[in-house]
């Protein structure tokens, strides 16, 4: 199988699942064949043991309360448990808290929590300063560290190893199925944001507890919406995490689960077209002489592509480049602002294509495939056209070249 076959295979085969789950139940009328939207707060019953009933059932994804979650928002917890492997779905606000909902529903004051360095910032901000104030130490660990440093870290009270992967800014992918032995065994829960793996990466055959997702990346796909999930495989898990997202009033509004839910229609096709155009791109940035690396999991020199040949079943539309020893901030910058088919911004996973600086910015507490070389971006590959996106970068770096 070609490298460009193996970074696509994964989406092509999620495309029947997402044309058909979720529909509407045939109707000998006929029926829409998308759901309806519902927006609603108050839902009235026709009795007062109809409505004791109802409110009984929290953990079926059930109408009860519009605060509950909406019936798109059920319908949509349903299909992303079914694209996970898992058992049952929360749906949550935003990506962040998708990150963090979990972590205060499954830690308590005096535990100890782990994370890799390669963490999603807001997740390590909301680390050091809400997990830190309510009495929650965490620790840091090398993304690639070896099984015997990790489980030099553990403590006693830790009670969650949390893993990313690949890492959004530097890409190291993780062993996750080592991991989830070494927390399982500590007696720990292995938590994964796999924002980038949605729909190519298996969580729960791979040992993980609670998979986590940004739904504003790849599901949604037009970057209109905010909004992430969090799944899980047994009925104790889930009914810990639904009260405590209920007692936190964590859901997604009705207009974004139904944007999410269409956008997931085209998700196979969409990123099967983007994957290899990142391939694409990727490795046309591997010639340029001012590139020292790039971080794509699927070329052979990115930390954990062995991993990702053996777990993942395809690859996703972002990854970063670290620029050549002696190119400065300055340069890099340059090259940045004279693109003109590339967006600078935050997030990724839309349509269009994007940039974002990586250097500068980012806190590690332990060396990085970054270190020791220039300074470094991240690219976000949407639905243009790949050869005219290289024409873009290529008069960029012509731009870079008059800086250095």
């Amino acid at each position: 199988m070609t490298l460009e076959n193996q970074v696509s295979q994964g989406w092509q085969k999620l495309s029947s699942a997402l044309t058909h789950q979720a529909r509407p139940a045939p109707q000998k009328e006929g029926t829409s064949v998308n759901l309806p939207l519902t927006r609603g707060s108050t839902v009235v019953f026709p009795s007062l043991d109809d409505m004791r009933k109802q409110g009984q059932r929290r953990f079926e994804h059930e109408y009860i309360y519009g605060a509950m979650g909406t019936p798109v928002q059920h319908e949509l917890e349903k299909i992303i448990a079914e694209i996970e492997g898992g058992s049952d779905c929360q749906l949550v606000s935003s990506g962040l808290a998708a990150c963090t909902t979990p972590l205060l529903a499954f830690l308590a004051s005096g535990d100890h929590c782990l994370m890799p360095d390669s963490v999603y910032s807001p997740t390590r901000r909301f680390a050091e300063t809400i997990l830190k104030r309510f009495g929650v130490e965490t620790t840091y660990y090398p993304p690639c560290a070896s099984p015997d440093t990790v489980k030099s870290l553990f403590k006693p009270n830790t009670r969650i190893l949390f893993t990313e992967s690949p890492g959004s800014h530097t890409f190291e992918i993780q062993d996750i199925p080592q991991l989830a032995d070494i927390a399982h065994a500590a007696g720990a829960k292995l938590m994964l944001d796999n924002t980038w793996g949605f729909g190519i990466f298996a969580p729960f055959k791979h040992g993980v507890d609670i998979s986590i997702q940004a739904l504003t990346k790849y599901p949604s796909g037009h970057s209109d919406v905010i909004a992430g999930a969090v799944t899980v495989n047994t009925q104790e898990d889930w009914h810990i995490l639904r009260d405590a997202s209920i007692q936190l009033g964590q859901l997604a509004s009705p207009d974004d689960c139904w944007l999410t839910l269409r956008g997931l229609r085209t998700m196979g096709v969409r990123l099967a077209a983007q994957s290899r155009s990142a391939l694409q791109v990727a490795q046309w940035l591997q010639t340029r002489p001012e590139v020292e690396r790039v971080l794509h999991p699927a070329l052979s020199d990115c930390p954990g592509h062995d991993l990702w040949k053996r777990d993942f079943t395809g690859a996703g539309s972002l990854f970063g480049i670290i620029l050549k020893e002696g190119i400065s901030q300055k340069a890099m910058e340059a090259m940045i602002d004279s693109l003109t088919l590339f967006g600078i911004g935050a997030s990724w996973g839309g349509y269009e294509s994007l940039v974002l600086p990586t250097s500068g910015g980012i806190t590690r507490n332990h060396p990085c495939a970054a270190d020791g070389a220039g300074p470094s971006f991240r690219l976000q590959i949407g639905l243009e056209n790949p050869d005219d996106l290289t024409a873009d970068l290529s008069q960029a770096f012509a731009a870079l070249n008059g800086q250095t």
